[in-house]
C-alpha cells in the first residue's frame, strides 16, 4: 500500500517567541466603505442596512512570511490590498459566537496583504461567475509576524501600504463597517472556527498595481510591520 504525504502547514513567527499553525484563512470583502465605493459597490447609509458582510477564502499555503512574492501567472493586472489579519488561538464553542467569546478567541494580530488578481476577478465578476482565480492562489497572502493581542486596542490604530516609498494606502480601523467581533460572529453561523484560522479583515481605499521589482512595506500603527518585494516569475 502506497500512501502519500502531505506538506506541513504552514506556521508563521510569533512575536517574543513560538510559531502559529495555519488552519484555515478567511477574508472579508468590501468592510471599509471608501473600498467599497471605489470597486462600484452600493454602501449601506447605516449600521441597520450593512446586510452581511462577504465572505471569500485563501488556501492555508498562500501565506508568504519571508516577504518575497513571485508575480503570479495568468494576469496583467495584480493589485495590493493591505488589511489587518486576525489569528484565533481556539477553537469557538458550538453556536453563534457573542462579542465576548469572540474577543476570547484572538491570539494576535498581523498586517498581510490580500493580492489579487483584478482581471480575473473583474471578468468573473462581470459574468456573474465566482472569482476564486482573481484570489484563492499560491503566494497571495504575504503577512508579518503575529503580535500577541493582550492589551492591543485594535480600534484605535490605522493601517497604511506604500509601494517604492510612495503611500497607496491608509485607513483607520475605527472606519471598519464589521469589527473584529462582528465579523467573527457571522462567520461562526457559517463554519467551524478552528485554532490556526486568519481572518483577513479588508481592505481600506487606494488599492492599485504592483509590477515585478516593486518593494512595498506595510504597517499596522507601530505594533507591527511587513516589508517585503515583487519577484519574477519562477522558471
Amino acid at each position: 500500500m502506497r500512501s502519500v504525504v502531505a506538506p506541513d502547514l504552514p506556521r508563521i513567527p510569533v512575536k517574543g517567541g513560538g510559531t502559529f499553525q495555519v488552519h484555515r484563512i478567511y477574508c472579508v470583502g468590501r468592510n471599509f466603505a471608501d473600498h467599497a465605493r471605489e470597486m462600484g459597490a452600493t454602501v449601506a447609509a447605516s449600521a441597520a442596512e450593512r446586510g452581511h458582510p462577504v465572505f471569500f477564502l485563501k488556501p492555508s499555503d498562500a501565506v508568504v512570511i519571508d516577504g518575497v512574492v513571485p508575480y503570479p501567472p495568468g494576469t496583467r493586472e495584480l493589485h495590493h490590498e493591505v488589511e489587518l489579519v486576525v489569528a484565533l488561538g481556539r477553537d469557538a464553542p458550538p453556536g453563534e459566537v457573542t462579542a465576548a467569546v469572540a474577543q476570547s478567541l484572538v491570539f494576535g494580530f498581523a498586517v498581510g496583504l490580500d493580492l489579487t488578481r483584478r482581471d480575473l476577478q473583474a471578468a468573473a465578476k462581470a459574468k456573474g461567475l465566482p472569482w476564486d482565480t482573481g484570489k484563492a492562489f499560491d503566494h497571495s497572502a504575504p503577512i508579518s509576524e503575529i503580535v500577541p493581542g493582550a492589551g492591543i486596542d485594535i480600534r484605535a490604530l490605522s493601517l497604511s501600504l506604500t509601494v517604492n516609498g510612495e503611500r497607496r494606502q491608509h485607513g483607520a480601523l475605527s472606519d471598519l463597517i464589521w469589527d473584529v467581533e462582528d465579523i467573527l460572529g457571522e462567520l461562526s453561523q457559517l463554519y467551524a472556527l478552528r485554532a490556526g484560522d486568519l481572518v483577513f479583515m479588508g481592505t481600506p481605499a487606494g488599492v492599485g498595481p504592483l509590477q515585478v521589482g516593486d518593494t512595498f512595506f506595510a504597517a499596522l500603527d507601530g505594533v507591527v510591520e511587513l516589508h517585503g518585494r515583487i519577484a519574477p516569475v519562477p522558471r
